[in-house]
């Protein structure tokens, strides 16, 4: 099954591999799960995970193996759809992308994607997302 990963479920799973977004990330590294990126998506999991505030979680060798991973293993994509209307605007690209796709989005961030902007596209958090999707497709 393929996703589209909010960046905060990411950091979120990488850090602690016992809650929901733990449980995705684990999905994806078992191949069960395929992520859905862009060039704007990668950027944005590099800036993040290389955050201050991470250093004590990840080392520069530990982030390069991780998106090396995602980057080998991830279908990219090109977005043919345009948003232009986020509460935030750095979740444009996972939206569009999504949408291109037609596939899920997980993110622990549901209120930056109000359903009237939306279009449509399936917005689940990891909790609902483990609770109700993942368990008809793999064990969780």
């Amino acid at each position: 099954m393929k996703i589209v990963l909010d960046t905060n479920v990411l950091v979120s799973g990488l850090i602690n591999a016992n809650g929901f977004p733990g449980k995705i990330v684990d999905l994806v590294q078992n191949n069960i799960l395929q992520l859905t990126v862009d060039s704007r998506m990668m950027e944005e999991y590099l800036d993040v995970l290389n955050r201050d505030k991470f250093k004590s979680y990840f080392s520069n060798y530990d982030i390069e193996i991780f998106l090396d991973f995602i980057a080998h293993t991830s279908c990219h994509s090109i977005s043919s759809i345009i948003i232009s209307d986020l509460p935030d605007k750095g979740d444009i690209p996972f939206l569009e992308i999504a949408l291109t796709e037609n596939v899920i989005l997980i993110t622990g961030n549901t209120k930056h994607f109000p359903n009237e902007l939306c279009q449509g596209c399936t917005i689940l958090t990891p909790k609902i997302f483990c609770e109700n999707i993942a368990e008809n497709s793999a064990s969780v």
